[in-house]
């Protein structure tokens, strides 16, 4: 009641001063949001001009910043830089670089064709291959004359005899040839005195999956079934 009479008791001059008041306020709030989103909108404008790797750019300058100048303190200190920056490295972090700097060495796009099957085949052997004995080398170019480097009219049958030593090396390479094409082999074995729940080999796979994942639950429901005890 006594609200409601304080309220009464104001003048019309003063309800309108205090709307005044009220809606400048808002004008004032709109303007703010306004200007806000109209800066949001040219930041928003701006990152799209930039490049599409322009984060990782960034990031990889700062870093290179922040190295540069670490480098330089430690510099200045007299103390190997290398050493100071694995110090700072933990043995997980560390083992996960040697593996990534390992597979950029010995990478393995895998089977793409034939042809670059072929071409890292021959690389892989060029660079298992011993250093080159020179004298070794004089010594057959002589012995061979022409017909050391080949041609279409020379016949090289008989003129060459492997040493035991690349016999060898031949069925070395491809015994481990064999060992590897066997460890990649994905055949299962067949075993003919297995129980046969399966109708063919997508459901035998599917039938697999649901012993690994529910076998240990539902041995005694297939047990019950297979006397014929289940209720």
């Amino acid at each position: 009641m006594a609200e409601t009479a304080a309220s009464s008791s104001k003048t019309f001059a003063e309800k309108h001063a205090e709307r005044m008041a009220r809606l400048k306020q808002l004008h004032t709030q709109r303007n703010e949001a306004r200007a806000s989103n109209h800066q949001e909108v040219i930041a928003e404008h701006d990152r799209k001009m930039l490049p599409a790797n322009w984060e990782s750019r960034k990031r990889q300058a700062e870093w290179l910043i922040g190295d540069l100048k670490a480098r330089k303190e430690a510099e200045q200190n007299g103390l190997d830089y290398n050493r100071v920056k694995m110090l700072n490295v933990s043995a997980a972090e560390a083992d996960r670089i040697d593996k990534l700097k390992a597979k950029k060495r010995n990478a393995d796009p895998g089977f793409s064709d034939y042809e670059a099957q072929t071409a890292r085949q021959y690389n892989r052997l060029v660079k298992a291959m011993p250093a080159r004995d020179l004298a070794k080398y004089e010594e057959q170019k002589e012995k061979y004359g022409d017909a050391f480097y080949g041609g279409p009219n020379v016949i090289l049958q008989g003129l060459h005899k492997d040493t035991p030593a690349a016999i060898d090396n031949m069925v070395k390479d491809l015994e481990g040839q064999i060992a590897k094409r066997k460890k990649f082999s994905r055949r299962r074995t067949h075993n003919d005195d297995a129980d046969i729940d399966y109708i063919n080999e997508k459901n035998a796979r599917f039938n697999k999956k649901l012993e690994r994942f529910y076998g240990e639950h539902t041995a005694e429901i297939k047990q019950n079934l297979e006397r014929g005890t289940a209720i």
